[in-house]
This record gives C-alpha cells, structure tokens and sequence, in this order.
C-alpha cells in the first residue's frame, strides 16, 4: 500500500511546476512525504498537514536526522506545510511556516518563491503595505514558473498602496504575457485612470475590450472591461460611445445583464426610447431574481410612457408590479426558511460539495431558499470563506467521532495483544534465559581462542594444535615413560628407544604441520565467527521482537486518555464554532435577502405611482383625442 501511494505521489507531483525544480533528479525517497502530497493533490489539505505535520514532528525528534528519507526533502517539506496551510486557509500558520522557509538554509529561488507566497497572502488579507515590505526582500533568481505572477501580485500591490505610476509601468511591461492575456491590459486602464490619465486608461479597457480569444477567463475579463468602460462613458453621458462598447459584452457571459441595461439606458440617454426597447425587452424575459432584470421590468414602461404609449406602459407596470409582488413573497419565505436552519442544511449536503454546479442543484433542493437572490452574495470573498470554514468545521466534526471510533478500535487492538503475549512471554523468557547463559559461555570460549591464537603469531605453540588424538597418544607415552619409575623396575634400552621414536614422530608430525594447522584455525575461527554474527543478529532481531511484543500492548493507556480528553475539549470548542460560523451564514444570508426585498418593496411602489401615471396620461390622452374630434 505504502510503494502503491508512493507512486501515485510521484505521477501527481510530476505534473506540478514544483516538481521539475525539485525530484526529478532525485527522486521522491520518503514515502509518507509522498502520502501528503497524495491527499494535497486531491484536494484533501486537512489531511496533507496532518500527514505533513506528523512526519515532519517525527523527524525533529530524531537524534540522527541525516539518516532519515525525509532529510532529502526536509526544506521543500517545511515550504510544503506552509502552502498547504494557506491552501486551507489557515493564514496565520501558512504565515510562520514560510517565514520559517524564508529564514532558513535553503537555495535562492525555494526562498523566493515562499516570500511570493507570502506576500499573496498579506494581500489577500488586505495588508498591502506587509506584502510590499514582503517582496521587497526577494533578491537573486526568481523561478521562471511564477515570473509573471510575481510582477503581477507586484503591480497589485502597488495599486492597493496608492503607487498607481509604478504599477501602470509593471502592467504595461506585462502585456505580452499570454498566462495574463486580458488581465494585464485591463489593470493598466484602472492604474491609468487612477493616475488621472483618462485617454490612456480609456484606450487600455477599449484594447482589452477587443481582445480575440478562446479562454473563458479572458472573456470573462474582456467583458468585465468593456461594461467598466461602458458604464464610465454613460456616467459622462456619451451615450452613443458606451453603446457601442456595451454591445460587445457577449449576451450568455455573466456581465451581459448589466450590460443590456446599461446598452438600453445608453439610447435613452440619446431620446432614442424605441431602440432602448430592444435590449430591455430581451433583458425583462430572463430570471426575475436578478436586479438588472428587475429594473428592466421597469425601465420597458418607462420607454413606452416616454413614447406616449401610456395604455401599454400602464399594463406592464401592473405585470411588474404582480412580479416584484410574488417575488417579495418568496423572498419572506425565504427569510423564514433560513431562520429555521434550513439554509445550513442545504448547505452542509455532500452531495452539493462534490458538484461544481451547487449553486444551481441548490435551488432544486426542496424547501431551500431562493439561493437566485443570494448568487451574488455566495460568489463574494467573504461568504466564500465563511462558507468553507463552516463545511471545514463540519468535517472536522466528523472527523473528531472517527477519531473517537478509531481509539476504541486501538484499545481492543491492545487488549488483544495483551492477551495472547501475557500467557507466553513467561515461559519465553525462562527458555531464553537458559539459551543466553549458554549463548555467553560459548562467546567467551570462542574469544579465548581467538586470544590465543592470535598470540600464536608472535609466540609459536605448535602443541596447542595437537589433535584430540595426538593428546591422547602424548599422554599415553607420558605413562610409558614414567611407569619404571613408579614400580621401581628397569626398563630395556630397546623399550625406551621405541617410547622415544613415537614421542619424536608425534611431535615431529605437530612441528611441521603447525604451519598449515595455524592457517585452518584461522579460517576455522573466520567461519565460527560469521556463524556468530549471525547468532548475534538473530538474538538482537529476537530482543526487539520481544520488546516489541511488550510495548504493543503498554504504555498505551495515559496516551489514548489524553486523547480522548484533547478529542472531547475539541468536540465542544468546534460545536460553538460551527454554532457562530452557521449563525454568521444565516445573518449574512438575512441580511442579502432583506436588502433584495426592501429593494423590490420600492420598486412595487414606483410602479404603483408610475401606473396610476400612466392611467391618467392615457386617459387625458384618450380625451384630447375625443375633444379633438
């Protein structure tokens, strides 16, 4: 399993930027390093730091850290975290952890790489002034991968601090950037136009408003530019001008609301009411939730008043205001609906959080809210963050009653252990004792021997290599010769000749093998010495298998009461969170909804006042027309 997530990690991290820099000439070595970037890579960042964080706590406890895989890693480890953390958004830990990075022995473009990230965050946070200070210490190489990023995030940060010239001149050196087609140009017309040079800014958001292109996201920002310029233009009544440049938002992006009423409001400001029509009346068939269609459903009775066709304005001011009626009241059940905790409900589905489209799914969802009136404020930075940190608060929730699960698993695991070891150790240890005892006088056998030998080689001892049987026969001679003496008779010359002729040929035969007898004990003492390291291992490998049989099932108990204590003091901490975090939501949720109908409860009385108008313009019109004839 372990090699299985170790392969996975690498074909995921392969395809990062990353990656390049960092293992593909080394190869990832640590496994559990892998295993984060495995989760980080689907997504899961909560996991990832929990692996990463785990791991990279391990390794700070070692006494010989160069001798673990993660040392090969532990720089990019320690970026890793910091990005992870970020990526979960957790700000103020991302922060420290890149400092960290920063701060520490790591190589020139690793380190400013980190303090680009960290100078994203402070701007994202809103501390601008932090992120200039932040990048303003990047020095020597930059990756080649986040380049353009970096002059970007630069020209930002400069625009939030008021440097509107320097950054115009980071934006205008940005534009042949293809990564940043569309946003370059249309940041360079904004830090123009704050500089106070209209033509120029004017002439930036019109360039960025032409731009031919098949990425969503640059038509996106293409027709961002086009409805900011437009609208600029209405504002200074140029009319025709901004309705040229407001019909090129495409009529299916996500301005084209916005831009039909303002295409329609541009010919009203020229007299030209008929015209006006026609984007307006396009614009009154779409969804009724959108305050740009609202407005429309009144702006089409004011073209037709204006073109003194008070009897049909005066109908569709009665079909506007029936609409704005039905629409006040979906928006109070609404209000009702998320009051009673439904709106978390719906929120808080999984199968909404796998579907990019969930949003849409929930307003199919029954008894959901009118989520139409709330897409604005669910698409705004604010609610975005509270909503992933209430859905973060759920999941971790659920993850304290696994954790909880997961400690009673671990306590029966040991109470298993503990009952098949206790009931052998006993008798293990007593046979081990024996065969240690055995195993010790063996070893200080051989180590005599070994000294022995080894003296050998300075002092020469021929009769220490003699046989078992050239002892015997050595001692047999001996008794020869000391037998006359001890029954007091003589011994034939012959006899002791024989008895001299088999000592000499013993002690010949010890003499001049002595040599090549020396050279066998040596390589005999080599072997005994190879079987005795393999004894050695074994009786280690047998130690630690005991001790592990041990400490498999103790010394687990203080540790998982702990646990349990930290697990329960989270479980109360993150219920009170999620209390606040879903209360915010609601109050978020509310307020957007309250604004939307006090919004439509004015329209409702425009449209009142504006119809009993209308009635009465086309009746003295009716009766002009009667006196006349």
């Amino acid at each position: 399993m372990s090699r299985l997530i170790l392969i996975l990690a690498c074909l995921l991290f392969a395809h990062s930027s990353l990656a390049a820099n960092t293992y593909t000439s080394n190869g990832l070595k640590d496994v559990y390093f892998g295993e984060a970037l495995y989760h980080a890579y689907q997504g899961d960042w909560f996991q990832a730091i929990a692996r990463l964080d785990t791991e990279l706590g391990q390794y700070r406890g070692l006494d010989e850290p160069a001798l673990d895989t993660l040392y090969y890693h532990v720089n990019h480890a320690e970026f890793a975290v910091g990005d992870f953390e970020l990526a979960y958004r957790m700000h103020h830990r991302a922060g420290r952890a890149i400092t960290a990075v920063i701060e520490g022995n790591v190589e020139e473009p690793v380190r400013n790489e980190a303090i680009y990230r960290l100078a994203r965050l402070y701007f994202q946070k809103d501390q601008a002034e932090n992120a200039l200070h932040a990048l303003e210490r990047i020095r020597g190489t930059v990756p080649a991968r986040i380049r353009d990023d970096l002059e970007f995030l630069r020209g930002q940060i400069f625009m939030a601090n008021g440097r509107f010239v320097e950054a115009a001149q980071i934006f205008n050196d940005l534009q042949s950037a293809k990564s940043l087609e569309g946003f370059a140009s249309y940041n360079l017309g904004i830090a123009l136009l704050k500089e106070g040079k209209e033509q120029d800014g004017r002439k930036s958001l019109d360039r960025t408003g032409q731009i031919l292109s098949d990425s969503p996201s640059t038509l996106a920002i293409k027709d961002k530019s086009n409805l900011a310029l437009g609208y600029k233009l209405l504002d200074e009544n140029a009319g025709e001008n901004a309705k040229l440049v407001l019909e090129r938002v495409r009529l299916s992006g996500p301005f084209s609301n916005r831009a039909l009423l303002g295409s329609g409001w541009a010919d009203a400001s020229q007299g030209l009411f008929e015209r006006a029509l026609v984007p307006w009346s396009i614009l009154a068939e779409r969804e009724v939730t959108d305050p740009a269609v609202q407005e429309a459903l009144l702006a089409v009775p004011y073209a037709y008043g204006k073109l003194n066709v008070y009897g049909r304005a005066a109908v569709m001011y009665g079909k506007a205001l029936e609409s704005f009626g039905k629409e006040v009241d979906k928006l109070r059940s609404s209000i009702t609906s998320v009051r009673e905790g439904k709106f978390l409900q719906a929120l808080a589905r999984e199968e909404l959080e796998q579907d990019s489209d969930w949003v849409v799914k929930l307003r199919n969802l029954p008894e959901a809210p009118e989520t139409y009136y709330l897409l604005e404020l669910m698409a705004s930075h604010d609610f975005q963050e509270s909503l992933k940190n209430y859905l973060d608060l759920n999941e971790l929730h659920k993850k304290l009653a696994v954790w909880e699960g997961d400690l009673d698993a671990f306590e029966d695991i040991i109470r298993q252990r503990r009952a098949y070891y206790q009931p052998l150790l006993p008798e293990i240890d007593r046979a081990f004792r024996q065969l240690d005892s055995q195993m010790r006088l063996r070893l200080e056998q051989r180590d005599r021997i070994e000294k022995r030998l080894h003296a050998m080689l300075v002092a020469p001892r021929p009769d220490y290599l003699a046989t078992a049987e050239e002892r015997i026969a050595t001692e047999e001679i001996g008794r020869l010769e000391q037998a006359p003496a001890v029954n007091g008779a003589t011994v034939p010359d012959d006899v002791k000749d024989r008895i001299s002729r088999l000592r000499g040929v013993l002690v010949w035969n010890i003499d001049t093998e002595y040599d090549q007898r020396l050279t066998d004990t040596f390589k005999n003492l080599r072997d005994l010495n190879e079987v005795v390291d393999r004894l050695k291992k074994q009786y280690n490998a047998f130690v630690r298998t005991r001790q592990a049989a041990t400490q498999s099932y103790e010394g687990y108990d203080d540790v998982i009461r702990r646990q349990r204590i930290l697990i329960a003091s989270a479980h109360e901490k993150v219920k009170v969170l999620i209390a606040r975090q879903g209360n915010m939501l609601e109050t978020m949720a509310v307020n957007e909804l309250t604004k939307r109908r006090e919004r439509l409860e004015q329209f409702q009385i425009t449209a009142r006042f504006a119809i009993a108008d209308s009635y009465d313009r086309a009746t003295k019109a009716q009766t002009e027309k009667s006196g006349g004839k």
